[in-house]
């Protein structure tokens, strides 16, 4: 299944029902987006001027609220991703790939946090990060491939990056919105074929990524 599956159109509800839908979904994006996936859900049913109860009757999950707040940023990463990958030019494939990746994940820290975790509860979310991580080895195999990116570095190396920019766009998001631009590019040149050296740790395999990210989900 495609990762524009989970991206649906909502049923239609009845008008008084759905002004309150998009009262929730409009706190929700302002507060995951200021606070990250764990902000308070009573104090986005306090935004929205219903009570959690009805939060829940809508949502039955955080997961459910999550993926309803965030469809305009999968959209918008969606329509970069695809543009990316249709990109000649493997390198500059690979490049567009993460800017956009990047971009998308600095406008909110709650996609951050989304981008960064991995919910095993939720056969939605799966579906999402399982297209995700294989964009990232279509773009990066092609690269390797076309000899123009290190042939040792993996999936994991790029969720890493990742990882790594959270943190950054954290810190600098007030001061210095645009700084991750600038580490992006620094790691691109590391990236680079030209500049390989031998590494002294292997790449994390695929499991202790999964786990990895897991833990970020549930980690206090």
């Amino acid at each position: 299944m495609s990762i524009n599956d989970v991206v649906r159109t909502r049923m239609p509800r009845r008008r008084d029902a759905q002004e309150r839908y998009d009262r929730l979904v409009a706190a929700a994006r302002s507060e995951f987006a200021a606070r990250g996936v764990d902000a308070s859900l009573e104090r986005i049913a306090r935004q929205a001027g219903v009570a959690i109860g009805t939060l829940y009757r809508h949502f039955p999950t955080r997961l459910h609220l999550l993926l309803a707040a965030f469809e305009p940023r999968l959209r918008e990463f969606l329509d970069g991703s695809e543009k990316a990958l249709e990109v000649d030019d493997p390198w500059d494939g690979f490049v567009s790939y993460l800017e956009n990746l990047f971009r998308v994940q600095a406008g909110d820290r709650g996609f951050n946090d989304f981008l960064s975790r991995r919910f095993p509860g939720s056969p939605e979310t799966e579906r999402i990060h399982d297209e995700m991580c294989r964009q990232i080895d279509d773009v990066l195999t092609r690269a390797q491939e076309a000899g123009v990116v290190r042939p040792d570095i993996t999936l994991a190396d790029i969720v890493n990056l990742i990882w790594s920019n959270g943190r950054m766009i954290d810190a600098t998001s007030a001061s210095a919105p645009n700084a991750w631009q600038r580490q992006l590019h620094l790691m691109l040149d590391a990236y680079r074929a030209q500049a390989a050296h031998p590494l002294p740790e292997p790449p994390m395999t695929d499991e202790q990524l999964y786990d990895a990210m897991v833990h970020l989900s549930t980690a206090d």
